[in-house]
C-alpha cells in the first residue's frame, strides 16, 4: 500500500480506532460521502460496528490483528485518544494515520499537554506534577488552593479527579492518592469562571482550517448536559478562543477535527482546558445546524477532499440523554424542531451516554 497518498478515492475503505458512537457516527458520515468503514474495537457488535461495513473484534495490543486490519484499508482514524500509542504507530507504519501519533502524544497525558499547549502561545491554570503526598502539599501552598487532583492518564467525564481543599490534611491527601490508584497525578488550580466554552475546528492536508462557531457549555456531575449556540459571549472573547485553537491544531499539524475546551474568566480572558485530537461531543449539534456537519469535516480532511463549509443554518441546544434520560427519547422525538440521536447501546447505566437531542431554531441575527 502506498503511504504516500494523499487524496483517498471515493469507494476506498477507512479504518476507525475505536467502536462508540463517535465511530458511529464518523462512520455515517463516510458512508453518505462514499467511503466504506473498517471499525476495530475489543468489543464486538458496538455503536459503530453497526453501521458500519466490516469489523475486527481484536485487543488494541494484537499486533497481529492490527497489521492485518492496517493492510485492509486505506486509510485510519481514530474515535478517542486514550488508544495505546504503539497501537497507533503500527498502523501508521503500513498506512495513512490522519490525525497523527503525534496528536495522541501530546493529548493523551494531561501534563504534556498542559506543557504543549503553553508552548503553543495558549495560557492555562496554574498545574503541578505530583509524585508523592509531599508534592501535592507544597503545590498547594505554591499556586493556590483549592486544587484539582487529576490522574495524568485516561481520565475523562469527570473519572479520575478530586477535589483538595486548602485545609486539606496529609490524611486527606494519602487517602486521595489511593482513590485515585496512586498513579502519576497532576494538581491543576480550581479556577472560578464566567462559563466554559469549546471551539471545534477542521483542519486539511495542506493546513487550511474551518472553525465552527463557538458553543456554551454547561457541565453535570463532570459530564457535558448542554451544548447551547450562539455561546452568547464576548465577540473578545470568541476571537482569543479561535485565535488559540487555529495555533493549536497547527502546532500539533493535526489533520480532521479537534476541539479545544475553554474556561472563560470574569476579566474576559480565555484559558485552555482540554484538548480533544478528533470529534467532540460539543460538536453534536453541527449534524442538525450547519451544512458540513463535524463528522463530515473530518472524513473530507482525513481523505483529502475540500474542507466543508461550516457555516450554520439554525440556533441549537444540544443535550446529552445520559442513562436513564434514554427513556424520555420516544416524547422527545414527537416534538418539532427536535432531533434525536440514539447511540444503538444495549446496557444502559448511570453517567453513560445513550445518545443526544438537538433543538434547532431560526438564526439568529
Amino acid at each position: 500500500m502506498n503511504t504516500e497518498i494523499e487524496a483517498i478515492p471515493a469507494g476506498a475503505v477507512i479504518g476507525i480506532l475505536g467502536g462508540g458512537q463517535l465511530g458511529r457516527m464518523l462512520a455515517t458520515a463516510a458512508s453518505a460521502l462514499g467511503f466504506r468503514t473498517h471499525i476495530f474495537c475489543p468489543e464486538a457488535d458496538g455503536p459503530a460496528a453497526q453501521v458500519s461495513d466490516l469489523e475486527t473484534v481484536a485487543a488494541y495490543e494484537d499486533e497481529a490483528a492490527l497489521t492485518k486490519f492496517a493492510q485492509s484499508i486505506d486509510v485510519a482514524t481514530y474515535e478517542f485518544e486514550n488508544i495505546p500509542l504503539r497501537t497507533a504507530e503500527i498502523v501508521a507504519a503500513l498506512c495513512p494515520l490522519r490525525p497523527g501519533v503525534r496528536s495522541l502524544e501530546m493529548t493523551q497525558d494531561r501534563l504534556i499537554e498542559k506543557n504543549f499547549v503553553r508552548d503553543a502561545g495558549a495560557t492555562t491554570a496554574n498545574f503541578a506534577d505530583i509524585v508523592n503526598v509531599e508534592d501535592c502539599a507544597a503545590a498547594l501552598e505554591q499556586i493556590g488552593a483549592p486544587g484539582i487532583l487529576k490522574t495524568r492518564r485516561f481520565g475523562y467525564d469527570g473519572k479520575g479527579q478530586l477535589e483538595i481543599k486548602s485545609c486539606a490534611s496529609a490524611a486527606d491527601v494519602e487517602k486521595a492518592f489511593a482513590d485515585l490508584g496512586r498513579v502519576p497525578l497532576i494538581l491543576e488550580q480550581k479556577i472560578s469562571f464566567v462559563c466554559e466554552i469549546s471551539a471545534v475546528i477542521g483542519r486539511a492536508l495542506d493546513g487550511r482550517m474551518a472553525i465552527f462557531d463557538m458553543v456554551r457549555n454547561v457541565h453535570q456531575n463532570g459530564i457535558l448536559y448542554t451544548s447551547t449556540v450562539p455561546a452568547n459571549v464576548d465577540r473578545v472573547v470568541i476571537a482569543s478562543a479561535q485565535d488559540v485553537t487555529t495555533k493549536i491544531a497547527a502546532a500539533l499539524d493535526h489533520v480532521g477535527v479537534l476541539a479545544v475546551e475553554f474556561f472563560v474568566t470574569e476579566e474576559q480572558s480565555v484559558l485552555v482546558n482540554e484538548i480533544a485530537p478528533r470529534v467532540h461531543n460539543s460538536g453534536h449539534w453541527t449534524i442538525d445546524a450547519c451544512d458540513t456537519d463535524q463528522f463530515a469535516q473530518h472524513i473530507r480532511a482525513l481523505t483529502g477532499m475540500l474542507l466543508g463549509d461550516p457555516a450554520r443554518h439554525a440556533d441549537a441546544v444540544m443535550t446529552n440523554l445520559i442513562g436513564d434520560d434514554v427513556a424520555d427519547a420516544a416524547t422527545l422525538q414527537e416534538m418539532a424542531d427536535t432531533n434525536v440521536h440514539l447511540y444503538g447501546k444495549s446496557e444502559t447505566r448511570p453517567g453513560r451516554k445513550m445518545g443526544h437531542v438537538t433543538r434547532v431554531s431560526p438564526l439568529s441575527k
